[in-house]
């Protein structure tokens, strides 16, 4: 054998194996840096990075620090070969650089695992290795969930509770659980029933049109931009809504009480309404078990907002039967609440979300009267997907649906939103 022969084959046989990696790496911290270390052992390290419009669309926000920054950083890791902005989109959005890199391994950290990586990974011959996410010796461990959530408490304590941060964050939200519609007098008509309802502290980013009651809470700020004053809850609620259903209102439409009750009652609230829009009755609780029983159940995940032009109302069909389905679930899911019986509530749950849709398909397959080309099946496609998780009991759109986000019933929302970072835990307001 050549020299030369000897020397390309001395090197054939001590080079190293291509590892790759894939994620956004928006707050890069210590966590992903040990990760980084622990995959390059394996080999030559390549990261794909997630582009800001993937980041956008999956996320349904923008990433802290653009794609560029994001790749300088990743770059000048020791610990990575080189890195790239990945071309692809979605989930999976690395396969473009998978195609630059051809790697023999592919190394993810064990929540980010999935059937579908390991799959393409069977597929083109890439050996799949999971690895725990453990801290650097001596380090805290981190994760971007954590690190977020750290971020945004202490930015909502450096805010007076007196001045707000002058963009009404101090406003809470409402998550309607079950009864939906029943608030309706054209639906509570044909049977009267409950409607349940929680108040959430504003912990993240109340969207517009994406089911959150965003409409109501804007006219409240009108009144009190910062926070809701301190008064009887129930009456400010009354407050609340006959200033949103003002007589001067010109399209006409009365929005249902249980966005005005949902956001000024603290804790978890029911409201019984029998052929009229105000309730005939109103009952709550702040039991601090209760609460912290759905905020250990109950996760949220961001999907497109409600287009303009989206009707949930083109092909309802409100019967008494269905409306007695969901007056019964209604009714069953606080039971099961205040048992703490996750079993029944996510029963009930499903079966309160199922009564709407039966009454308004557009919630899921919405009618685009300004743009009939539009559809909705990222709606159906999302459901199918977070519902076939073996964490995920039930599962509903808060609102009128089309679009928004998608509520949970889940065995631990803490495990969830770890393995799911797109998911995010809720807080709700006790007093």
């Amino acid at each position: 054998m050549k020299e030369s022969e000897i020397r390309n084959h001395n090197s054939e046989l001590t080079k190293k194996p291509r590892v790759f990696v894939s994620g956004c790496y928006d707050l890069l911290h210590s966590g992903h840096v040990e990760f980084f270390q622990q995959a390059s052992q394996f080999g030559d390290l390549y990261v794909g990075i997630g582009s800001d419009a993937t980041y956008l669309e999956y996320k349904h926000r923008k990433p802290m620090f653009p794609q560029e920054e994001r790749l300088f950083m990743v770059r000048n890791i020791k610990a990575v070969k080189e890195a790239y902005i990945n071309a692809g989109n979605g989930v999976i959005d690395f396969i473009p650089t998978l195609d630059i890199v051809q790697p023999d391994i592919f190394v993810v950290n064990a929540e980010g695992g999935s059937a579908a990586k390991r799959q393409l990974c069977e597929e083109r011959g890439i050996q799949y290795i999971e690895l725990e996410r453990t801290p650097h010796e001596g380090l805290q461990a981190r994760s971007s969930s954590s690190l977020k959530a750290a971020l945004k408490q202490g930015a909502e304590s450096e805010v007076s509770p007196s001045k707000g941060d002058g963009r009404g964050s101090g406003i809470p939200t409402r998550l309607d659980i079950a009864g939906t519609w029943i608030d309706q007098p054209y639906v509570s008509m044909h049977h009267p029933g409950w409607a349940i309802t929680i108040s959430l502290e504003p912990t993240f980013e109340v969207r517009d049109r994406c089911g959150l009651s965003t409409s109501t809470r804007k006219m409240i700020q009108k009144i009190w931009p910062m926070k809701l004053p301190k008064m009887d809850p129930e009456m400010l609620a009354r407050l609340v809504f006959c200033f949103e259903n003002s007589p001067e209102r010109e399209d006409g439409h009365i929005s249902g009480a249980q966005d005005a009750i949902g956001i000024c009652v603290p804790g978890l609230c029911r409201h019984y309404y029998d052929k009229n829009f105000w309730p005939q009755k109103l009952e709550s609780t702040t039991d601090e078990m209760t609460l912290r029983f759905l905020e250990e159940h109950l996760v949220m995940l961001p999907m497109e907002p409600r287009k303009p032009g989206c009707s949930v109302v083109e092909d309802k069909d409100i019967t008494p039967s269905k409306v007695k389905a969901l007056a019964d679930a209604a009714e069953a899911c606080w039971t099961a609440i205040l048992a703490h019986d996750l079993a029944a509530f996510a029963s009930a749950y499903k079966a309160s979300f199922e009564a709407q849709v039966a009454m308004f398909p557009g919630m899921v397959s919405p009618t685009y009267i300004e743009h009939p080309e539009e559809d909705g099946t990222y709606i159906a496609n999302a459901i199918a997907h977070y519902s076939a998780m073996d964490d995920v009991l039930a599962w509903k759109m808060p609102g009128a649906g089309g679009g928004g986000y998608l509520a949970l019933v889940v065995k631990d929302a803490k495990s969830f939103t770890e393995s799911h970072p797109e998911a995010f835990e809720i807080k709700i307001r006790r007093e």
